[in-house]
């Protein structure tokens, strides 16, 4: 089949490119002028193009795909409590322009990539379900809830189908530690240049915050089996294992080969003190579930930042 990709060019979805085209599909990638060319597969058709723009239409109706899969975001979650405005015009009105190409070409179903660890906020039920109420203390994880409500109104009305993947923090190859990128290529970059990092943690939570860490091949491997399974379902997508952000940096320690003292520091504004996924039901209706655990997964980061 055809699936179109947008962010295609990003850490994650140019690993999801590849697998789509392991796979055997065809697959077209939409992705910002500045993206990292790079990173999209040789045999990966690329369009430069902002999700919001009136091109998009010219692409849909070019390429006709059957899927879409929608990696590109607004991702900061600092950047979504500074300006609200922007989270909103790229994650919900970007969405909403995709919605109604899709709709307008017959596209079959869009694999929407939502936020585990966002919507389910500081939940008193850990590891935390996906039908739990949200406890949202961010516009980035508002407007990723409010972009699931308008799946379902498609679905309803245009008879759209949908699979929304909820993802932990992924990790992995062609992760960069720059801008809302997440500490493990962070604490690689500053382990492999002898830099000290920084921990932010609130002051009754000394270790940092807790978060569940997922290989990015294994969420590759999730998109792949979302083409046609887990219609019209929110999936959480994580490893359903609570780890203390101190305790990912000393397994980096230990796989660099260094030891190097963290720089303690406050918490940042929006952020969530506990995340950790129950991804029993991606079990059941995907079949899925993470195959690499967590000291191979960085293992495989340390080589490709070593081969940078």
């Amino acid at each position: 089949m055809k699936i179109l990709v947008t962010g295609g060019a990003g850490f994650i979805g140019s690993n999801v490119v590849d697998a789509y085209i392991e796979a055997g599909h065809d697959v077209v990638v939409v992705d910002l002028p500045t993206c990292r060319r790079e990173n999209v597969h040789p045999k990966a058709k690329l369009y430069l193009a902002d999700i919001r723009s009136k091109d998009l239409a010219d692409i849909f109706a070019e390429e006709r795909p059957d899927v879409v899969n929608h990696h590109a975001a607004q991702k900061s979650v600092p950047k979504s409590v500074q300006d609200p405005e922007l989270d909103a015009d790229v994650n919900i009105l970007g969405l909403l322009n995709i919605l109604q190409n899709s709709v307008r070409v017959g596209v079959q179903k869009v694999i929407f990539i939502s936020s585990g660890g966002a919507l389910s906020g500081d939940s008193s039920i850990v590891p935390t379900p996906e039908d739990i109420d949200p406890i949202m203390i961010s516009p980035y994880a508002i407007s990723k809830y409010v972009s699931e409500k308008y799946l379902y109104f498609y679905h309803v009305t245009h008879g759209l189908r949908y699979t929304s993947l909820r993802y932990a923090n992924v990790y992995g190859p062609r992760q960069v530690p720059e801008g809302e990128s997440g500490v493990v290529p962070i604490f690689m970059a500053n382990l492999l240049d002898g830099r000290p990092s920084t921990l932010r943690s609130y002051a009754d939570m000394p270790r940092g915050t807790t978060r569940d860490y997922v290989y990015v091949g294994d969420v590759a491997r999730a998109n792949v089996l979302a083409l046609d399974k887990g219609d019209n379902q929110a999936l959480n997508i994580g490893s359903g294992i609570e780890l203390y952000i101190e305790d990912i940096y000393h397994a980096m320690e230990d796989v660099v080969g260094v030891q190097i003292p963290l720089i303690r520091a406050s918490e940042r504004v929006g952020d969530v003190r506990r995340s950790v996924l129950d991804c029993t039901r991606a079990k059941r209706e995907l079949g899925w579930e993470p195959r690499t655990d967590l000291r191979e997964g960085l293992r495989k980061t340390y080589e490709y930042f070593r081969q940078a």
